[in-house]
């Protein structure tokens, strides 16, 4: 009778501290063994010339979320976590929106229940908090944290999500009594409404207005209020989808000062700026609506500030902000209304599957960062802020068998064609990428290899977490 049930060898293991050849042996969906030479096993795998990687966990997406009237999200579980396999993913992270007015506890266990025998990958849920009553920040809260639910979303901005400064100093104190993990969407309500008011005014309607309308200022003023609060309730936070300098260096200041901020950053600010809002060269007045998404891209200015701070240790994970919709359709990023103004196209862009192929090529593959910083950024610090590690993030015995092999040298160039999510397009159509994932392993399951997607929906599972004491994940 073989020791393992799989055996990985031949391949060059990296993790967010080392890299080193090895082999690996596999029982019972977890890494028993990380050796020189482990003894035989029932299935082996031949990872000659390839990296052998924990598997990416995306902290950060969003399925089969509501998304306003007539609007309809392009992706369900089914269709996410079959990108997110595709794509070298072992675990993603969406989130339970609480409609205001509604029972956060309701909406969540009808969220989970849409995940529910559905998903190739594990999935851990985040919460959305749009309406903290005092039954839901004295009740309803504090008993989801205890399910597992360990960590939540606020919104300084949107209509129907924004929290004023009162109810998220409440949110944030609830936090830190419960020992649960806030993250926070910065960009100044009031001053995105004023400037959106102002370009209709005088004329600006088209998909480029999303940009003006959400100047860096917005940004950079919505996260030095976020520190603010957390300083004053003294909670750890994080800072979601930071896309530019001023920003940046918000967190920078405030990290410099001892305070516990972590901050995360997404491909699109390291490759796509609002220009790309603007459809030059496209006779179709609303293709640059396929790249509209909050905050918006910046310029490349900003790209290379993000490059510095990722380099500097000032970004802990980049996640995709997944958040599929459908271009050519009515209740996508053509709907009607959406047509009139760049303030009613859904916010949002197509991400789980090009994220890590994307931050290797122009990460390590150009010699940005190191394929150690890469593993950290996109697995073993998700897993250190969300409440899964030790038992996700890493190789090491007693971690899932949640396994990426990669081929660093391997050249492809990202196609509509050749992804998986549910959306009509990608904003990286005809991207080139040096370094691509071959073979997705999770809990010691091969469910993906060469594009092809070998698992079925239901084998992923919803993970519960446990409230994790905060401390810094490494840099």
């Amino acid at each position: 009778m073989p020791e393992f049930d799989l055996a990985i060898r031949g391949g060059t293991v990296a993790t967010a501290s080392d890299t080193f050849p090895a082999e690996i042996g596999i029982r019972d969906g977890r890494v028993v063994a990380v050796a020189e030479r482990v003894a035989d096993a029932a299935r082996t795998i031949d990872a000659r010339g390839l990296l052998v990687l924990p598997g990416g966990i995306d902290s950060h997406v969003h399925i089969a979320q509501a998304s306003g009237p007539g609007i309809v999200m392009a992706d369900d579980f089914a269709s996410a976590t079959r990108a997110a396999a595709a794509g070298g993913n072992t675990m993603v992270m969406p989130f339970a929106l609480q409609p205001r007015g509604a029972s956060l506890r309701e909406a969540t266990h009808a969220y989970r229940a849409k995940a529910e025998g559905q998903c190739h990958v594990d999935v851990a849920i985040h919460l959305i908090v749009s309406d903290p009553t005092p039954a839901v920040l004295g009740q309803e809260l504090p008993a989801l944290i205890a399910e597992g639910y360990t960590s939540f979303k606020v919104f300084m901005t949107y209509d129907d999500l924004v929290l004023n400064d009162r109810q998220i100093l409440d949110v944030f104190d609830l936090a830190r009594r419960e020992g649960a993990r806030v993250m926070v969407h910065a960009e100044g309500y009031d001053a995105i409404r004023y400037m959106t008011e102002k370009l209709e005014r005088a004329g600006t309607t088209r998909p480029y207005g999303h940009a003006l309308s959400r100047p860096a200022s917005v940004e950079r003023e919505a996260a030095h209020r976020a520190i603010s609060h957390a300083e004053l309730v003294d909670l750890p936070i994080v800072i979601v989808h930071v896309s530019g300098r001023d920003a940046m260096e918000q967190i920078a200041w405030a990290q410099a000062r001892g305070l516990k901020i972590h901050a995360e950053t997404c491909p699109q600010y390291l490759t796509l700026t609002a220009d790309d809002m603007k459809g030059i060269g496209d006779a179709d007045p609303m293709a640059g609506a396929r790249y509209v998404c909050s905050p918006p891209p910046r310029d490349a200015d900003n790209q290379e500030a993000i490059w510095s701070g990722i380099r500097r240790g000032i970004f802990d994970v980049v996640s995709s902000d997944h958040c599929p919709f459908r271009y050519d359709d009515p209740q996508g990023k053509l709907n009607p209304r959406g047509k009139t103004s760049f303030r009613w196209v859904p916010n949002g862009i197509p991400g789980i599957e090009t994220r890590l192929p994307i931050l290797f090529s122009e990460g390590v593959s150009k010699g940005r960062i190191s394929l150690q910083r890469f593993v950290a950024l996109t697995a073993t610090n998700h897993a250190r802020l969300y409440g899964l590690y030790p038992r996700k993030g890493s190789i090491a015995p007693g971690f899932d068998a949640d396994i990426t092999l990669w081929d660093p040298n391997r050249r492809e160039t990202i196609r509509q064609e050749n992804l998986h999510h549910g959306s009509d397009y990608t904003p990286w159509e005809g991207f080139s990428v040096t370094g691509w994932p071959v073979m997705t392993i999770a809990r010691g399951e091969v469910i993906a290899e060469e594009g092809r997607i070998l698992s079925r929906p239901g084998r992923g599972a919803v993970i519960r977490r446990a409230v994790d004491p905060d401390g810094r994940p490494p840099a």
